[in-house]
């Protein structure tokens, strides 16, 4: 995998980084990503057939599942990874949330980004790593249902902290030799070693 160079990245003030109401624009997004891993290309193809069947898709409204955006925030030097423990299923995870009509899934992932470490200063590989279904229990009143998540690698300064927002009950680093030890799930595991693949 090829490392990912400043001038490859998007960050704050990029024309790209913008919303986009078409859902054909979020396919792309998929369609352009092309995994070797046979699960990886199962879930492609399922995400994919969820786009054709619901014209909502980008929509937290739409179920039995929606698309979401996240990405695994990390430094510069790939050493640490940034993580939340998000507030309602109690994890340590990723960065992410619900699209709400944006087709622009890497403005998608970023903006979740900013909102929920509060740093500003971040910048988005602009290609999918990783997609992954997972299912969401039944929360307040909506009921269960799959996220079909679509997946960014972001960078920042290791110097920068993170700000705890109303999504989470902590936010912090994390050296990639202690994410064997967090209350986190495999999919942020193989995030973390994609990440590390694309910066070797």
């Amino acid at each position: 995998m090829d490392s990912p160079s400043s001038s490859d990245l998007w960050g704050p003030g990029n024309e790209n980084l913008a919303f986009n109401s078409s859902a054909s624009v979020a396919r792309e997004w998929i369609e352009n990503y092309s995994p070797e891993e046979k699960s990886q290309q199962e879930q492609r193809l399922q995400i994919l057939e969820a786009c054709n069947s619901k014209p909502d898709i980008l929509l937290r409204t739409c179920f039995p599942g929606h698309l979401t955006a996240s990405a695994l925030v990390i430094d510069h030097s790939c050493e640490k990874v940034m993580l939340h423990h998000h507030a309602k299923l109690d994890r340590w995870l990723q960065f992410g949330g619900h699209c709400d009509g944006d087709g622009n899934l890497a403005h998608a992932a970023w903006r979740e980004c900013v909102e929920e470490s509060g740093i500003e200063d971040l910048w988005i590989y602009p290609r999918v790593i990783d997609v992954d279904i997972h299912g969401i229990p039944a929360l307040g009143g909506e009921p269960a249902h799959d996220h079909l998540d679509i997946r960014f690698l972001v960078m920042t300064d290791p110097d920068n902290t993170p700000i705890i927002s109303e999504e989470s009950k902590d936010v912090r680093w994390f050296s990639f030799e202690e994410l064997e030890s967090v209350d986190t799930d495999h999919s942020v595991l193989r995030l973390a070693e994609l990440a590390k693949l694309r910066n070797r």
